[in-house]
């Protein structure tokens, strides 16, 4: 049985008084939940607040501290940039890589992306790798092929010992901030290829234990439904990851659809 996992990205978001606010609101919902979770959640704050919440959430050990990305180097003349290993000196212990607006903004491509999944690896941090196709490729039912393309390119050079430690996530890139949503039907469709992708490059029993999330306006009224799902183990969640009772209510989505 898979462990449902719901990760909460806040992006740029928001300034450090709220910041410290929002995880104590989710740390006090959490221990009075706590007897009845069994998901596991991780909390990725931008970097500035990365030490701070993890002095925050220490009263919380069952929540997890993760950054929203990292860069492939150890250390260097890389002005701006932080290492995986920098960020698991603060205490965080997954990393986002290949976030679509990370691939847009930013022009990642899949070889800088093994790279960083090299490097949280490397770090004992988890990757948490996204992959999805925009609108336009959906439209011309490209969205398998894209979808493909972005996981054997970046991931499959793993070893079948890596590669069960690296979560995935799919976010259809039309449902991202938009208030779009893939259908229960299209994300259940989508992950289970995602999932006989994996079993036809590393065998169908190291494919069983790979989590594959779903991220894209995922929230309090239709996780549920997402998370039911056979082959979505969770959400990788945007701005629902904002608001403490909303992130508790997906929350609580994943831990009654634990299989």
């Amino acid at each position: 049985m898979r462990t449902k996992i719901v990760a909460g990205n806040w992006k740029m978001n928001p300034n450090r008084e709220t910041a410290v606010a929002l995880v104590k609101s989710i740390a006090d919902l959490y221990a009075a939940s706590a007897k009845d979770i069994r998901s596991t959640i991780v909390i990725c704050p931008p970097f500035l607040y990365l030490s701070e919440c993890k002095d925050l959430l220490k009263s919380t050990p069952l929540l997890h501290l993760g950054a929203q990305n990292c860069h492939t180097e150890t250390k260097g003349a890389y002005t701006g940039e932080i290492s995986a290993e920098m960020l698991a000196s603060v205490g965080a212990e997954y990393i986002i890589i290949g976030h679509s607006e990370r691939r847009l903004y930013f022009g990642e491509d899949a070889q800088f992306l093994n790279g960083k999944v090299k490097a949280c690896l490397s770090a004992g941090l988890t990757p948490i790798f996204c992959c999805g196709e925009s609108l336009k490729e959906r439209e011309a039912k490209n969205h398998f092929e894209v979808v493909e393309s972005q996981i054997k390119e970046a991931l499959f050079g793993m070893s079948p010992v890596d590669f069960p430690k690296i979560i995935l996530a799919y976010e259809p890139v039309w449902a991202i901030g938009t208030g779009l949503t893939a259908t229960p039907e299209q994300a259940q469709e989508m992950h289970h290829f995602i999932r006989n992708l994996i079993g036809q490059q590393y065998g169908t029993d190291l494919a069983e234990k790979v989590a594959i999330l779903y991220g894209g306006s995922c929230n309090a009224a239709n996780a549920n439904e997402l998370f039911s799902q056979p082959d979505v183990d969770g959400g990788l969640i945007g701005g629902a990851s904002l608001k403490a009772a909303d992130f508790l209510a997906i929350i609580n989505a994943a831990t009654q659809n634990m299989k």
